[in-house]
């Protein structure tokens, strides 16, 4: 699997896409079928955190990534303009949607069902969470249950720190020293505090520490993989508000992408083959 030459946060804004897409052709229904509000706007506001390359990577007010080359693309389809706004960590993000102060995130954002209490996903790609750890990975961090005592870094308010405070009650419940769990708010704070031993993992998805990895010139390496390490199957997608018609118009324009390989070649582009999905759907992830 190979990834676009990228050196640095930076340097991933001002780097266009190797291979250009095509223009995609508008689609009037899918535009008649947007909520009132957005299609009298010919616009809609997507939120990220802005760390979760290479899906998004944003330097000041330059978004890029695959995330935002498929934004693009469905927005020719639906003809109006998406536009990004950048919050801090993840809850932040789904009670921005919550509080209709955006209309959705591209995301990937994890898909499980406590988080549709107020919010629909759109699934898009398939994850797995490995671990990220110093070459050699002198801590000898092998899979969940190799984590009792140790210091993993995590995402604030995400799936993975969830996982991993329930195996840190699992560890004392064995008699076993408790993790010492160590919330982030992005991607690039947690993989530097591996890389200054800090910490001694940074447990999340594998897409983005794949990037890491390589991106540390052998400093990093990855350990855990092909394991389910507390996860079910773990889809991501968009998100909507619950119950919103952006849901199903969001499926439909991925689906398009799908079918005439732009959603491929995207997916290829910024290395993220591995991920991919034969088809969108609503709500498909699967409970912790």
């Amino acid at each position: 699997m190979t990834t676009k030459p990228i050196l640095s946060l930076a340097l991933a804004a001002l780097i266009a896409p190797a291979v250009a897409q095509a223009e995609q052709a508008y689609n009037a229904e899918l535009n008649a079928r947007l909520p009132e509000a957005i299609r009298e706007a010919g616009s809609m506001i997507a939120v990220t955190n802005g760390s979760f390359p290479p899906y998004e990577f944003v330097e000041g007010r330059t978004h890029t990534g695959a995330t935002a080359d498929l934004a693009q693309e469905i927005a020719q389809i639906l003809g109006v303009e998406i536009t990004h706004a950048t919050v801090a960590g993840l809850p932040a993000l789904l009670t921005g949607i919550g509080a209709n102060r955006y209309q959705f995130a591209m995301g990937p954002v994890g898909d499980f069902p406590n988080r549709r209490e107020a919010n629909d996903f759109v699934d898009w790609v398939q994850e797995y969470v490995v671990f990220a750890v110093q070459a050699g990975n002198p801590e000898g961090i092998v899979s969940l249950g190799t984590t009792c005592g140790k210091r993993i870094a995590v995402m604030s308010g995400g799936s993975a720190e969830r996982v991993i405070l329930a195996q840190s009650e699992q560890c004392e419940a064995d008699g076993q020293p408790a993790i010492e769990v160590q919330s982030y708010t992005d991607q690039p704070s947690s993989i530097l505090s591996v890389r200054s031993d800090r910490a001694d993992a940074f447990f999340s998805s594998q897409a983005p520490l794949t990037y890491f990895v390589q991106q540390s010139e052998g400093a990093l390496e990855l350990t855990a993989v092909g394991q389910s390490n507390g996860f079910p199957s773990l889809m991501q997608g968009a998100v909507v508000p619950q119950g919103s018609p952006l849901g199903p118009v969001l499926r439909d324009a991925f689906q398009i992408l799908m079918d005439n390989g732009t959603y491929e070649e995207i997916m290829t582009e910024w290395g993220l083959e591995n991920n991919m999905i034969e088809a969108p759907g609503i709500n498909l992830g699967e409970a912790l």
